[in-house]
């Protein structure tokens, strides 16, 4: 491979993208560096003009011109830091919020159109190339919260949930196969069977591949929801993955109208019920019990949501 190489695929990626004309592409009076701070700053916990432009390796005069461009339009505040006076803490106004909300779903819409020229049997290809590239060339940098996509469950992923909850939960816990059996009755039912406004599944991903996922399914209680079989990899723990994956479910279960959501769980999972509490879920009733292949303390917690299901 040559320099040419490189710079040949960056002008083919570059016209690919529409990097070149961004504004009129999404329809909006930003390019695609301005459209890039503001999502920085929708999305990063970094909000430092500091942090800004060591992050996206900016010269302080261009991210300064940005910055001014964006308080004139008024997305966004510039306050002095309260650890360090001398930093300058950038925050978006609730203009700043929708503006970057709006820019991603048009730049969400972009690439649905691009993606859907690519046969769904070259997709696989694809993901594994765009991985490579990102490993190879990242200098070893960790993966960060922001890398991490919520989505809905595509072709093979139901497998996947059934899979990695059996592998995992040996591993760490030493399940057996009793446990990958009541797994697959879970997913089977719901992909049998479910209401897809009562009912849903997120599949967390990371550089292209899935690394955690949980249900929320219709309880046989009336009003409420169930929460169900989250997971996160373990080389993907870290990144706040199961906190969104949780998140994600109370609020859909929220929004639909439950008044409650329950789960089960066992004690040894130590992390996780650390992570219910720290939702608001409170634990209700406990029982020891034998299941797949240990003895085990089985949980139940509830967390009780406002609205009711007709």
């Amino acid at each position: 491979m040559t320099v040419q190489d490189v710079r040949a695929f960056n002008r083919f990626y570059t016209n690919v993208i529409g990097a070149l004309d961004y504004s009129r592409q999404l329809y909006a009076p930003y390019t695609l560096t301005e459209s890039r701070v503001l999502y920085e700053l929708a999305h990063s916990p970094r909000t430092d003009a500091a942090d800004l432009r060591g992050e996206l390796s900016l010269d302080a005069g261009y991210l300064s011109r940005i910055l001014n461009k964006f308080e004139r339009d008024g997305l966004i505040e510039r306050t002095a830091s309260r650890q360090d006076p001398r930093r300058v803490r950038v925050t978006l106004t609730p203009r700043g919020r929708e503006t970057a909300a709006l820019l991603a779903e048009r730049a969400d819409e972009s690439v649905g159109a691009l993606l859907a020229t690519v046969p769904a049997a070259d997709r696989p290809r694809l993901s594994e190339a765009m991985r490579t590239v990102r490993t190879l060339l990242s200098d070893g940098r960790p993966p960060r919260r922001e890398d991490v996509l919520l989505r809905e469950p595509g072709p093979g992923d139901l497998g996947w949930i059934v899979a990695r909850n059996a592998a995992v939960y040996a591993a760490e816990y030493g399940f057996d196969a009793s446990y990958e059996g009541l797994v697959a009755r879970i997913v089977a039912d719901f992909a049998e069977d479910h209401d897809p406004h009562l009912e849903r599944v997120w599949i967390a991903e990371l550089d292209g591949r899935p690394v955690g996922c949980v249900m929320c399914v219709r309880d046989d209680t009336p009003a409420t929801a169930r929460l169900r079989l989250l997971l996160v990899e373990p080389d993907a723990r870290g990144l706040g993955i199961g906190d969104r994956l949780v998140s994600a479910v109370v609020d859909f279960a929220r929004g639909a109208g439950y008044r409650d959501l329950v789960l089960w769980t066992n004690d040894v999972l130590t992390s996780a019920r650390r992570l219910y509490q720290r939702h608001g879920f409170v634990l209700t009733a406990e029982k020891p019990h034998r299941s797949f292949g240990q003895d085990l303390n089985g949980q139940d917690w509830r967390l009780r949501l406002a609205g009711e299901v007709e």
